[in-house]
């Protein structure tokens, strides 16, 4: 097991069992106790968990951003699924924009290599993954957040300016009936709200622990969006929202 996948699945155990011990992780992940302990101490300095006595909890969220990091391993099996439903929406020549995010991530991850689309992106390592399947990518240039790795700024936003796609696929921190898409930074704010003016279709992808949350900035009303992929079906207020903003909803096959 290479030491990026390691730490990736120490991130995993620890977030889905609220915490757990170094000697568990020793045992569990076959490597020494020495080992793991360098891990946490490298994860803790990247803010994707927390060091506690004896071994490490998930990184505190209440009010923060989290890493990207933390986020990427979080319902990853959800994120997956939506993605595999999502690419099912492409069409051949379109001009596909992707914002930054780990959903927007695995949609990217579950294209086929040589898809006939263009894509635009703010997301370096998402570029990357795109260019590796053969895909034509441009992206938009501006000021990289090494918490998202995100490219935001007006240098981003004047490149989404001038430049309209046919597909967007966005993702979003939280979504409710009243607030509709939010995000906690408004320089991400700001850029995901020109990739969403600047598209003939909007589909988001967002699993169900995004639904009937609100964040610090609004990214875009439900009436922007077209399509929403997610892992269940959402009810209650955000169901009759979506449905009066006329958002068709593809639940994905779990």
């Amino acid at each position: 097991m290479l030491p990026a996948e390691r730490k990736r699945r120490i991130v995993e155990l620890v977030t889905e069992r609220d915490g757990c011990s170094v000697a568990r992780l020793a045992t569990e992940l076959d490597f020494s106790k020495a080992t793991i302990r360098r891990d946490l101490q490298e994860l803790e300095d990247d803010g994707r968990i927390e060091r506690s006595h004896g071994g490490a909890v998930p990184a505190s969220s209440v009010g923060q951003e989290r890493p990207y990091g933390q986020r990427e391993v979080d319902r990853l099996d959800a994120k997956q699924a939506i993605a595999a439903r999502a690419v099912d929406l492409l069409q051949d020549a379109q001009v596909v924009s992707f914002d930054a995010g780990t959903t927007t991530m695995a949609v990217a991850r579950a294209l086929p290599s040589e898809a006939g689309v263009e894509a635009v992106t703010n997301m370096p390592d998402l570029a990357t993954t795109l260019l590796d399947k053969g895909i034509e990518v441009t992206v938009t240039g501006g000021t990289l957040r090494r918490r998202t790795r995100a490219l935001v700024g007006p240098t981003a936003q004047r490149f989404l300016d001038d430049h309209h796609v046919d597909l967007l696929f966005v993702g979003t921190n939280s979504i409710d009936a009243t607030a509709g898409l939010t995000t906690p930074n408004e320089a991400e704010a700001a850029v995901k709200s020109r990739f969403v003016e600047q598209a003939s279709r909007v589909v988001l992808v967002a699993d169900s622990s995004k639904f009937d949350e609100q964040s610090f900035v609004t990214v875009a009303a439900l009436d922007a969006v077209d399509t929403l992929v997610t892992d269940r079906t959402p009810d209650g207020a955000l169901a009759a929202a979506l449905d009066e903003a006329d958002v068709t909803v593809l639940e994905a096959d779990a």
